[in-house]
């Protein structure tokens, strides 16, 4: 299975790993390395909790990322 993962810097240090087809499966490192590492753990971990929940998993489909720009006032 392959999901789309969104890196950004943290807030104060950091990495944060978020999984936009799988909501609430967050992860963090120190380097990007890191954070990806732990992500790749996060949904492993997310997968087999809903598996063994009965939950059917996410399957991501044709993902595209697409940067907007905006401009405010």
């Amino acid at each position: 299975m392959n999901y789309t993962v969104v890196i950004r810097a943290g807030n104060e240090s950091g990495f944060v790993a978020t999984v936009p087809a799988l909501p609430g499966c967050v992860s963090q490192g120190r380097t990007r390395r890191q954070a990806l590492r732990n992500v790749r753990e996060a949904i492993e971990a997310y997968i087999e909790a809903l598996l063994e929940d009965g939950v059917p998993v996410p399957v991501e489909t044709d993902a595209e990322l697409v940067n907007v720009e905006v401009s405010a006032r």
